[in-house]
């Protein structure tokens, strides 16, 4: 399993005016997308979230996302490794993922820029 970087997830209130700060913080135009009513935006290592609150609570849950070169070799390992997968593999807009919980309870989401 090839871990290839992590990206910090922020929940915020005004996404606008998040996006411009981050954009200058890290010299990096956002792409952005909608998954389940969450507006999303990804800019540089930082992967910022709005939306309705009862989807907001479930994404602060997750520690971190985790880009790696295949979820479902991930998952092989992660199983292997007493990992318990939440859900998963999945398509998104960008790629797959998973969400596992690790034998410490952390809680993290993993994935790839493979196209299902």
């Amino acid at each position: 399993m090839e871990i290839l970087g992590a990206t910090l997830r922020v929940c915020v209130d005004d996404l606008e005016t998040s996006v411009r700060f981050y954009e200058r913080l890290a010299g990096a135009e956002a792409l952005r997308f909608e998954r389940a009513g969450v507006q999303v935006a990804a800019v540089g290592c930082f992967l910022l979230m709005s939306g309705p609150e009862s989807e907001l609570e479930v994404l602060r849950k997750v520690a971190a996302t985790i880009a790696v070169a295949d979820v479902d070799e991930t998952h092989k390992v992660l199983t292997e490794l007493g990992a318990d997968v939440l859900a998963g593999p999945v398509a998104t807009p960008v790629g797959r993922n998973l969400i596992a919980r690790h034998p410490d309870g952390a809680v993290y989401e993993y994935v790839d820029r493979r196209r299902a």
